[in-house]
């Protein structure tokens, strides 16, 4: 089941007595467990009902006692246990005379108990037997981490949701600086949003304002200006770059850059190059396949491979190998080389 998938059963009251939240990324597990935690009792029934627990401060006897239990003036009691990575989970062996009281529980859980462990920062071992129990008997949600070309998609839904609008310049802008760490892009997203008339659009002029992210200079400007060949503006770019690297360090532009050109490269392999095609073949949106286009225009394909090329290379310089020149200097290099 999706995130979404899981949250709309809760708001349905469609429980199961267990569930197993576990992935690289947190904020979905965060989201799902702040729900329950939240939502799932009344404040009333909480006092009584509700055990929250931390996997570093808590052993599975603790967490069977407290599943065990039958709710109080409530048809369920709800048992968390946050930071689950951090429990001592029971060693499971083939010997059929060792029994490990937690697998005796999941194999036949209360109906009235709903547990939930919020497994963070990694993968449950699916061949566990604790596993397969939770997956047969409760639900079990896996948080993958979101790749760089799903989160402008992910920021506008994300703000859809609050009722509110974002411009594909401004999702793109955001996915850009943040990265894909969604709880970061959240919590920036509800600041901004606590400034902006609810169904108000916000374009880059609400995230420069709000968010200190430049709508004229940074790298999504920095890509567009490359591929017009737009050498002023390139040279403005980098100039306050130089000026301002702790906001624009420099390992992030070249990684942003090298992803660019990567879908430059992937645009002039496809044979079908209607702006629908490209925008599924690139992962971006239909709005931006004109930029690509013109970057093709403007670079073509043995260009590309050879700016790709040079983004290893002043990768490598930035990081002192073969070079002991600032920052400043292997951008304004790289930007002439890359135009020229």
């Amino acid at each position: 089941m999706t995130a979404p998938e899981i949250l709309k059963d809760l708001k349905n009251r469609k429980y199961k007595p267990l569930y197993l939240l576990h992935g690289d990324e947190p904020y979905f597990i965060d989201m799902l467990g702040s729900y329950v935690e939240h939502n799932l009792l009344s404040e009333a029934e909480r006092g009584f009902n509700q055990t929250v627990l931390y996997g570093k401060d808590t052993d599975i006897m603790t967490v069977l006692n407290a599943a065990k239990r039958y709710p109080m003036m409530a048809d369920y009691q709800v048992v968390m246990v946050k930071e689950a990575q951090d429990m001592k989970w029971g060693k499971e062996g083939d010997d059929s005379k060792t029994i490990d009281p937690l697998l005796s529980y999941l194999e036949k859980p209360l109906p009235s108990t709903i547990l939930v462990f919020c497994y963070k920062y990694g993968k449950f071992d699916k061949r566990k037997k604790t596993y397969k129990a939770i997956d047969k008997n409760g639900v079990v949600f896996e948080s993958g981490t979101l790749y760089d070309n799903k989160v402008p998609g992910w920021i506008e839904d994300f703000v859809k949701e609050k009722g509110y609008r974002i411009s594909p310049q401004a999702a793109a802008l955001l996915g850009e600086y943040l990265g894909n760490d969604l709880s970061k892009i959240a919590n920036e997203l509800e600041k901004l949003m606590l400034n902006v008339n609810s169904g108000q659009e916000i374009t880059p002029k609400e995230i420069q304002d709000n968010i200190g992210i430049s709508k004229e200079y940074n790298v999504f400007e920095l890509q567009t200006a490359l591929a017009r060949k737009d050498a002023v503006k390139v040279n403005r770019i980098i100039n306050y770059f130089e000026a301002n690297q702790k906001a624009n360090p420099l390992v992030v532009v070249l990684g942003t850059l090298n992803n660019y050109f990567t879908k430059v490269l992937r645009y002039h392999y496809a044979n079908d190059k209607s702006p629908n095609s490209i925008a599924r073949e690139l992962g971006v949106s239909p709005f931006f396949v004109k930029d690509y286009e013109q970057a093709a225009r403007s670079f073509n394909y043995g260009k590309t491979m050879h700016i790709i090329s040079l983004l290893r290379e002043y990768d490598l310089k930035s990081k002192g190998v073969d070079s002991n020149a600032g920052n400043g200097e292997l951008m304004k290099e790289l930007m002439f080389k890359i135009l020229h």
